[in-house]
Formats: structure tokens, C-alpha cells, sequence
């Protein structure tokens, strides 16, 4: 079965056309890197599968379910780590996991320490979020999206506001994530992440997908395969 697949996938704001018709497949098990430039429609295409909004037209399902249609059951299965997004400024972190468990019908329970531990934020766990430092509130969004071990996450722009050593040791949980079965499907405008840590990318531009790669073959060839068509579709 695939973890993600869209038909024609459109949405459009007004007079914007930001997703045009797009179809994609993304494996169980692949950690999918959805790559393209700002604008491009990556966010787009991760607020329709994540059901935080509705398409004009075409298609999504998510582990089987349709994220419109059962918003509740395709969030249980799934988390969700949104580029320019903070835990509610008013809650501490611990709040802010439990109303994430309680949204998406999940039990959080002896898992918050857990992961607050792991990335570093133990001491911030009953501190008022709006307290936080930019890197920190990062740290707790990272942590919320796998609070539950879900066996399909999406995560767009992970890296945003993370120091260099954080970033690393996001990169490689996210790689050993995957490599427990686990779907990721990530987007960004950063080359070397996906190539870094990606089994397969596709490039996205103007709301449809125009090209698809799978890393080992990029590797092998280098990266310029990625350039040439990051160059092309940003011209």
C-alpha cells in the first residue's frame, strides 16, 4: 500500500493556482523528499495530505485514508511538523502535548519526558512557551510530531532556526526513523538535505511535480542531476 498518493491534485486561492493538477506516490517505508523552491507548492501539498485544508479538486489519501473526507483518522496515524508554526505561547510544552494527544486522539502519556530529553528541552517542559527562545519552540514542534510514533510523518522545512549540532541530530533521528519501516515525507528547498538523508526526491514547481529521482542514482551521478533540474524549473 502507499504511505501518500494524489490524482490531480489542485488548489487554488483566488487567482493563485498553487498546486496544478499533481499526482505523486510515496512508498511505505521511503523517506520522500518533496524538493523545490519557495512558492513552488510543497507547503500547499503537505496542508492538503495533513487535512488542514480542503483542495479544489483531485484527490489525496493518506495510509489509506482520505485526509478531507476523516481529518480525525488520518491525523491519528500521522505526524505533522509545519514550517513557520510555535506551541500556543499561553501553554507551557507539557500542556501543549496533551492538547496535541487530546486534537488528535492519541495517548501521549510517559512519552513527553521522553522526548523532551532527547532533544535537549527537559528543563523548558513547564516554562511558559512564550519564554522560549526561536530554537527551543523548534525543538518542542519537532517533538510533538513524533510524540506518538506514528508510522507516517510529514515535515516541512525541518531545520528552520535549529543550531548546526541540532540539526545533525534531527538528521540522523529522522534517518533512524525511517529505518525502523517508518514513512517520511519531507519538503524542502535545501539540495544538500535532501540528498543527505532522502531515498527519493521529487521536484516540484509551479504546482506540479516535474521531475523524480531516487538518491542512490544521484549519488552515483552527482549531485549536479539535482542542480540541472533545480536550475531549470527556478529559471
Amino acid at each position: 500500500m502507499n504511505a501518500v498518493e494524489t490524482e490531480g491534485l489542485t488548489k487554488k486561492y483566488g487567482d493563485l493556482t498553487a498546486l496544478d493538477g499533481l499526482t505523486l506516490e510515496v512508498e511505505e517505508g521511503e523517506l520522500f523528499g518533496l524538493l523545490g523552491p519557495n512558492g513552488a507548492g510543497k507547503s500547499s501539498t503537505i496542508e492538503i495530505l495533513t487535512g488542514q485544508t480542503k483542495p479544489t479538486s483531485g484527490t489525496a489519501r493518506v495510509m489509506g485514508v482520505d485526509p478531507t473526507k476523516n481529518p480525525v483518522e488520518a491525523r491519528s496515524r500521522m505526524g505533522v511538523l509545519p514550517e513557520r508554526e510555535d506551541p500556543p505561547s499561553f501553554l507551557t510544552p507539557r500542556e501543549y502535548f496533551d492538547f496535541v494527544g487530546d486534537v488528535r486522539g492519541i495517548e501521549v502519556d510517559g512519552k513527553v519526558e521522553k522526548w523532551a530529553e532527547r532533544l535537549g528541552f527537559e528543563d523548558k517542559l513547564d516554562a511558559i512557551s512564550m519564554d522560549l527562545s526561536r530554537g527551543q519552540k523548534q525543538k518542542v514542534m519537532f517533538a510533538q510530531a513524533f510524540v506518538h510514533e506514528p508510522e507516517l510523518v510529514f515535515i516541512d522545512e525541518p531545520l528552520t532556526n535549529l543550531d548546526p549540532i541540532v540539526q545533525e541530530r534531527v538528521k540522523d533521528f529522522v534517518v533512524e526513523y525511517n529505518e525502523k519501516g517508518n514513512t517520511v515525507f519531507l519538503s524542502t528547498h535545501d539540495i544538500t538535505v535532501a540528498e543527505e538523508i532522502c531515498t527519493r526526491v521529487g521536484i516540484i514547481q509551479k504546482g506540479k511535480l516535474v521531475a523524480e529521482k531516487d538518491v542512490e542514482e544521484v549519488k552515483r551521478n552527482g549531485s549536479r542531476l539535482i542542480d540541472e533540474f533545480m536550475e531549470e524549473v527556478e529559471a
